[in-house]
């Protein structure tokens, strides 16, 4: 299948600090471009991957489950980590939770994460549906797009397919039970107006996490997708700022690069 315009994976070359960008649950890298746009600017090796099963058509995702979407940005950190000195994962909403579990899982190999809006729980009665509702109903009504900002669009399914959110589910309660390990300086930014993650799930991670370098910030003016909402500028300065002072070599290596 055609990938959706502006929802292709992203990749830039650039100096020894690495970002990975996790897009979010049936959204696409289009979500987070601009972000890794802005951070290839500063001189940074950038790897924005187009998760399996999103990006094309709902029924493709139908048959994708989170093993296919974690192995993705699995993969994709271990090519930075080959050849970076310092990776960073960044990610939005399921997005950051596919972050939170990298962290867990590869330790020191990620340098820092920065979370916005981050997903850890699927909330409702419907979730408590899913195991059966899943056998007798294909999809539900999308959760693409929630954007203050008028005129901003994400790309994204206008359906859910529910055998992919029973997967979804499934994940978060294997990576709220691994929150523990998380050990990396960590900056997670969330808006009060979300309509698709409320803030108990930002709250929950920050209680669950072992990392003792947390900085909290509220994006006022931004729904879910704050990457492309009036927040998107606060995000991104905001997660340059951090790397510069975990890696102090990125201002030195933006100036080369003209950024």
């Amino acid at each position: 299948m055609p990938v959706l315009p502006g929802a292709e994976p992203y990749r830039r070359e650039g100096g020894e600090v690495g970002v990975l960008l996790c897009h979010g649950f049936t959204g696409s890298p289009q979500s987070l471009r601009p972000w890794a746009e802005y951070l290839a600017e500063r001189g940074l090796t950038v790897s924005l991957p187009l998760l399996p099963g999103h990006g094309t058509r709902w029924e493709d995702m139908a048959v994708t489950g989170w093993q296919d979407w974690y192995a993705e940005v699995d993969r994709e950190l271990r090519a930075l980590t080959a050849r970076c000195t310092q990776v960073f994962v960044f990610g939005l909403s399921m997005g950051g939770a596919l972050s939170l579990r990298l962290a867990a899982k590869h330790g020191d190999a990620v340098s820092g994460l920065v979370l916005v809006n981050p997903a850890n729980k699927v909330h409702g009665l419907s979730a408590y549906a899913l195991p059966v509702a899943r056998h007798l109903v294909r999809t539900t009504k999308g959760i693409a797009s929630d954007i203050a900002k008028p005129g901003s669009e994400e790309v994204g399914y206008d359906r859910v397919p529910l055998h992919a959110a029973h997967s979804l589910r499934r994940f978060f309660q294997l990576v709220d039970g691994e929150l523990p390990q998380v050990t990396q300086p960590l900056v997670l930014l969330h808006s009060p107006q979300d309509h698709v993650v409320p803030p108990a799930d930002s709250a929950r991670i920050l209680s669950r996490v072992s990392s003792t370098d947390v900085t909290e910030i509220l994006l006022e003016q931004s729904y879910h997708v704050a990457t492309l909402d009036h927040d998107a500028d606060r995000i991104f300065e905001e997660s340059y700022a951090f790397i510069g002072r975990l890696a102090p070599s990125v201002g030195k290596e933006g100036t080369a690069a003209g950024g």
